[in-house]
């Protein structure tokens, strides 16, 4: 039998990485040696960007000319666009996601002339394109251009998804959630793509594996599901009394706790601090004070912190982002950590493939269908 304590392989060394370290304690999430404190206190996206796929953070002109390569590969070809514009206004926005990576794997094929370095940033300029041109056509009826004049990444999908000029504020709390969300080493849809490429196939396939393994509630779809829960109540006290009513039937609250993390998510205080700002903003007095007592009720009586999805799923609803486009996001940021890993699995490659206990039936004698009755 399996020992519970690795059920899920928790615990289990699947590898080797350089890109990045989580501290089990929660004090310590590094990319490459910098401390997510630093990097989200400092650093921007593209910066970030750089720094998980080419190993160091870029000079100035370097990440001029970075950025500079990032908004050239913002505009997509015709032939996705007439894919985006027939998946259904009723599709999910991460099926959009998968369903434009493969077929842009489609148009633009990994070969001689493309690496997967090109891939990464094509991929990650065009993800924050595709989510806002499916969305406005089928919110709008609009053919949205795809090449604003704003510098960042972030700035240029809140541009782009919302149109007109973008608040400073949300375009800084999308930036350090994008910094946040970039890398986390072997988790599920980082381990998917790893896995997957570890066939040798190429770079698209890999990271539409990764976009459906993120696609699930227990990764990436949780901070959907905690602006959900948040959204249920109309005062802290209700929450309170709800949470515990909750908790007393077993029921899962997301947004707390963490595979990895036993004591806090480092990540956490960042994005809490940014849905506090635009909480007193937006003149919000119900949003926030709930997620406030819902924590305090969750470590009162369950000793659970909040991970990182919990706070940014209020950071994200009072920059009118729409709750089904919170995972996404996650697809925007987590590209790059995805990209990374890749291309260092490619480098010192073997086929993963773990063995399995089995606990079927034994050996057994074949019976032939006539004698079956």
């Amino acid at each position: 039998m399996v020992d519970k304590k690795t059920e899920g392989l928790a615990g289990i060394q699947a590898g080797e990485t350089a890109i990045c370290t989580v501290s089990a304690e929660g004090h310590e999430l590094r990319y490459r040696g910098y401390s997510i404190q630093e990097l989200a206190g400092g650093a921007s996206f593209e910066e970030v960007a750089y720094l998980l796929i080419h190993g160091e953070l870029p000079t100035s002109s370097v990440l001029e000319d970075y950025r500079n390569r990032l908004k050239s590969f913002r505009e997509l070809p015709s032939a996705l666009k007439l894919v985006l514009e027939n998946i259904p206004k009723t599709a999910h926005p991460m099926d959009v996601l998968r369903t434009g990576c493969s077929m842009l794997g489609t148009l633009e094929p990994e070969g001689k002339t493309r690496d997967h370095f090109a891939i990464a940033d094509r991929l990650l300029s065009a993800f924050p394109s595709m989510l806002a041109y499916w969305f406005r056509f089928w919110k709008e009826g609009k053919r949205i251009a795809l090449n604003s004049g704003d510098a960042s990444l972030a700035g240029h999908f809140l541009h782009s998804l919302q149109g007109g000029s973008v608040e400073e504020a949300r375009r800084q709390m999308l930036e350090v959630s994008l910094v946040l969300y970039a890398e986390h080493e072997f988790n599920a849809s980082t381990f998917a793509a790893r896995v997957t490429a570890s066939t040798l196939t190429d770079f698209y396939s890999a990271i539409t594996s990764a976009i459906g393994t993120l696609r699930g509630s227990l990764h990436g779809g949780a901070n959907e599901e905690a602006m959900a829960l948040i959204s249920r109540f109309r005062s802290p006290d209700e929450a309170e009394k709800e949470i515990k009513v909750m908790l007393s039937k077993k029921e899962k609250i997301m947004g707390f706790g963490h595979r990895v993390y036993k004591e806090c998510d480092p990540r956490s205080d960042i994005i809490k601090k940014w849905a506090r700002e635009l909480s007193k903003k937006a003149g919000d007095t119900v949003i926030y004070p709930v997620a406030e007592r819902i924590e305090a009720v969750m470590w009162r009586e369950k000793r659970l912190f909040p991970n990182v999805d919990f706070y940014s799923a209020p950071a994200y609803h009072f920059c009118d982002i729409r709750t089904d486009l919170f995972t996404p996001l996650f697809v925007m940021a987590r590209i790059t950590g995805w990209a990374a890993h890749v291309i260092e699995q490619r480098a010192n490659n073997k086929l993963i493939r773990p063995a399995a206990t089995y606990i079927g039936p034994s050996a057994r004698a074949f019976v032939p269908l006539q004698k079956r009755g």
